[in-house]
């Protein structure tokens, strides 16, 4: 199975709770922090959500 890099690159300051929260449980809590998961429908689908605030790269 492959995995997603994914970096916090956007603050969350000023954005919907909802969005907060996505970033939040992807791991991720401060900005040029990175993390990586597996590739699943799941994440990939919190990842389109907030993909103007993280970066993501194949590992």
């Amino acid at each position: 199975m492959t995995r997603l890099r994914i970096t916090q690159v956007r603050s969350v300051v000023k954005r919907v709770g909802k969005q907060r929260r996505i970033v939040e449980a992807l791991g991720l809590r401060r900005m040029h922090q990175t993390v990586e998961h597996d590739d699943t429908p799941q994440i990939r689908g919190m990842v389109e959500k907030v993909l103007h605030i993280v970066k993501v790269e194949n590992v």
